[in-house]
């Protein structure tokens, strides 16, 4: 299969703590590493894990981290299509405490990619399935050239302007910046899918709303990040496969509790 993801890529700062500090409070990393991340990052290591390579067309910025994504994303199999925008690099520092839950700052505005960038935006009509993590309205209109097209709620803005047929929806119903409710987008999604975490989520096709089950975990939970767009990662693949819905979503569940047990975005 042929997978892409349009997105943003943000160079993160990780530290593993007992708990995250209170106001004024000192704490010790118990271990830090650095990583390329981001949603559009996560989501493209993900898809070359079950498709063996996937493409990202993304925008980086000018300086030292800008330079590094290309090269630590190929690593996993991911072949970068990257606009340099002339500025920082979007950074962001996670504390991952001791039950694994990530708190993140973000430092930058987010680089998404623009259709008007110098890519092969062509390359996206021979695509199986792409997902849409962030990028211009004219660039989810190119993404809409792949067989199947997932995006996120996140972008929902972008979404509603480019007015382009979404094979799915995916969304976090424990996150504010991803709500989203019938009528919020013409023409509506074909599957709007609902994540609630470790108690599982609800999808809706053409009627009322079915629930799924969480996947287990395979090992230890090490942190959340990037479960979410793993998730996504795992529906967008399987509906490009071809897959029933619920297969699908099934794939997703175990492609989302496999994030779980990886360290940082890519499990370095």
């Amino acid at each position: 299969m042929n997978v892409a993801v349009v997105g943003h890529v943000e160079w993160i700062e990780f530290v593993r703590v007992d708990r995250v500090p209170a106001r004024g409070e000192i704490v010790h990393a118990l271990e830090t590493w650095a990583e390329a991340a981001g949603g559009g990052a996560v989501a493209a290591v993900q898809l070359a894990r079950l498709a063996g390579a996937s493409t990202l067309f993304t925008a980086i910025g000018d300086d030292e981290l800008g330079k590094r994504v290309a090269p630590a994303l190929a690593d996993y199999g991911v072949r970068v299509h990257a606009a340099i925008r002339a500025e920082p690099q979007r950074r962001g520092f996670t504390f991952v405490d001791a039950a694994g839950e990530r708190t993140i700052t973000v430092i930058g505005e987010r680089l998404g990619p623009r259709r008007s960038d110098d890519l092969p935006w062509d390359e996206l009509a021979e695509m199986d399935a792409v997902y849409f993590v962030s990028g211009d309205p004219a660039a989810a209109r190119a993404a809409r050239g792949a067989r199947v097209l997932v995006a996120t709620a996140r972008s929902l803005a972008a979404l509603r302007e480019a007015r382009v047929d979404l094979d799915a929806l995916v969304r976090s119903r424990n996150d504010a910046g991803e709500t989203y409710k019938p009528g919020d987008l013409d023409p509506a999604p074909r599957i709007d899918v609902a994540t609630v975490g470790q108690l599982g989520g609800t999808f809706t096709v053409e009627g009322g709303p079915s629930h799924y089950q969480a996947a287990a975990v395979p090992g230890p939970v090490h942190d959340t990040y990037g479960a979410g767009d793993s998730f996504a990662a795992g529906l967008t693949y399987g509906l490009g496969e071809g897959l029933p819905v619920d297969e699908a979503i099934a794939l997703a569940a175990r492609t989302g509790a496999a994030a779980l047990a990886r360290r940082g975005a890519h499990g370095v």
